[in-house]
Parts: structure tokens; sequence; C-alpha cells
């Protein structure tokens, strides 16, 4: 199924705008000269809850009906989603269950214990956590809020798309990176709907390449994944993912970093920039650099997707 985006993005504009930062889009002067280019960071590691994940989930609860809001609503979670359906629940007095995988970044279960939200924790990875929080859902006649399967939640993101043209006239292209999706096919969508010859550049972790070897395939498959920094983009796929369609359809390229280049890119920006980003916003500058020649004498947006990293963690990958 192919959702219209442009038409989601612009429900959300009208929904979400007084509830969420329109990020800052900063240039950076040292990615500017090591790529001969002129390179910004669209810096969502400043949105409400460190991530760009509020957008989405915000869009999504605003939009339930007044029993569905009474009903409660379940998330699951590495993190990022939950923290912002936590957000979001605690700003319009909704019931929420969140469930994490038992290896959950400390940091990130942290931050949702500011929030009124029950925290669960079920399963070593993604796809046991999502399938469980499904099944209790079910169980509960609560709503689930899926990460990126949903179209008001791929709406929701891709209001990031609606800022960045005017926020930068000339960009050339964009770099996203890709987990289940939802992302990047809210800002490709939107944005290819507006101006065609935009770049949108996927950019993934070589240990969970799952949306990037479903292109390849024609379909969603089962890859193998192993732990990356990149958390916030680790596992696999649902079936009959929305998302996948407009990856196919709207991405021009692909690129797979190691884990030693993502945590060179989240050294990278600490040390120029003077950013703490998480792994996932690390996977994008490293793709920068991976490709940096193609980029030259273009204008690239790196989506600076969230901020959310343990403390020690980021001093053990810093210094």
């Amino acid at each position: 199924m192919m959702i219209n985006i442009s038409k989601e993005v612009l429900a959300a504009e009208g929904r979400i705008r007084p509830f969420i930062r329109e990020t800052p889009l900063q240039y950076s002067f040292f990615l500017s000269k090591l790529g001969s280019c002129e390179a910004y960071l669209k810096l969502e590691n400043l949105q409400h809850t460190g991530s760009f994940k509020a957008r989405g989930a915000l869009n999504k609860l605003f939009s339930l009906s007044s029993p569905e809001r009474r009903a409660g609503v379940v998330a699951a979670s590495t993190g990022n989603h939950g923290l912002a359906v936590a957000y979001g629940a605690s700003k319009l007095g909704i019931n929420g269950t969140i469930f994490l995988p038992e290896n959950a970044s400390p940091q990130k279960v942290k931050a949702l214990r500011n929030y009124k939200v029950e925290i669960r924790f079920y399963g070593d990875n993604c796809e046991a956590t999502e399938s469980h929080a499904r099944a209790e859902a079910r169980k509960t006649g609560q709503i689930y809020l899926s990460p990126y399967n949903d179209p008001k939640v791929v709406g929701g993101q891709g209001t990031i798309g609606l800022e960045i043209p005017r926020q930068c006239e000339s960009v050339d292209s964009i770099m996203v990176s890709v987990g289940g999706g939802g992302l990047i096919s809210g800002i490709a969508g939107y944005v290819k709907g507006l101006r065609g010859d935009i770049k949108i550049i996927g950019c993934l972790p070589e240990n969970s390449p799952v949306m990037y070897d479903s292109v390849r395939a024609g379909r969603i498959v089962d890859s193998a994944v192993s732990p990356t920094l990149s958390d916030a983009t680790a596992g696999g796929i649902e079936a009959g993912a929305i998302t996948f369609e407009p990856c196919r359809r709207y991405v021009d390229d692909w690129v797979l970093v190691s884990e030693n280049e993502i945590c060179e890119g989240m050294k990278l920006i600490f040390e120029h920039e003077r950013f703490v980003i998480e792994g996932a916003a690390g996977v994008v500058v490293a793709s920068f650099v991976k490709i940096r020649e193609k980029l030259k004498r273009r204008n690239v947006v790196l989506v600076m997707c969230g901020g959310n990293i343990d403390v020690k963690e980021f001093k053990q990958l810093v210094f």
C-alpha cells in the first residue's frame, strides 16, 4: 500500500506544530571543508525528548478518537520511540505502557522514568519486544503505536522534510539514517513532491542493513543483524510495512558503514560541533565521510536524528 505522504505531512503540520520544535539547520564549517561542499546539520537531537520521534508519536496520538485515548496506548521501543510516546501521552493525559528489550540503553530507560507511563521489559531484540507489545495491546484493547509502520507516524516524521527546504532553499542532498524507514519515508515522500531533483541518501549500519537488503531484493527480507551502536535503527522490518515502497521509490542512494566508522562519526561531531549524538546520527556522519567525493560542490543536509546515549557509553566511545 502506497500512502499519500505529502497529504499526511501537511495534516501533521496542522496538528503538531505548536507542540514540536522547528529544529535548527546549522552550517558545519568542518564537514563543508572535509567534503568540499556546503554541509548543514538538521539538529533533531535538540527536539523534545532528544530525537525526531516526538513528531510521529504526537501526530498519531493527536489523531486518536476519544474512546481510543481512554483505552490507552502501548508502544515497543529501544528507547526513542518510547520516550516520544511517553512525552505525548503525558501531554494528553493518556495512559501508556512502554515495552523495551532487556538490553535497552540505561540512559533512555532513566529518561522514560520521568514520565507517567508503565515500563515493561521483554526479550533481547526489537522484533521480540514488538511482537509481545502487539499481543498485549490486542489482549487489553489498547492502541498499539508502531515506531514506523503507520501513516500518521510517517506523516509526523515527514514534517522535517517540510522544514528543510524552507531553511535551505538550495538543498541538493539529504542524508538520513534508516531502520524501519519511517523517518526517511516521511522526509523523502514530502521533499520529492516539491523537488524531484533533491537526492535522498539512506544511511545504515553494516550490522543491521535490513531495509537496504529488502530494497535490493524487491521485497521485505529477514537479514542477519548484529549488535550496533545505532540501536535506534537496529532490527527487522514488519511484514507489509508501509515504509518499504517509499524507500524503494524515493531513496536515490544507499550507504552502509561499519561500527568503527559510526564511532568516528560521533567523535567528529563532538570534537568539531560540540554536540552529543547517538549512534543512529553517527551513521549519517560516517556515511557523509565515506561518500564525500560524490558530494563535492553540493548543498548537503545531514539529519542528526537523536542525541540520546548513555553517558558512560559516550565517554568510552569518544574519550
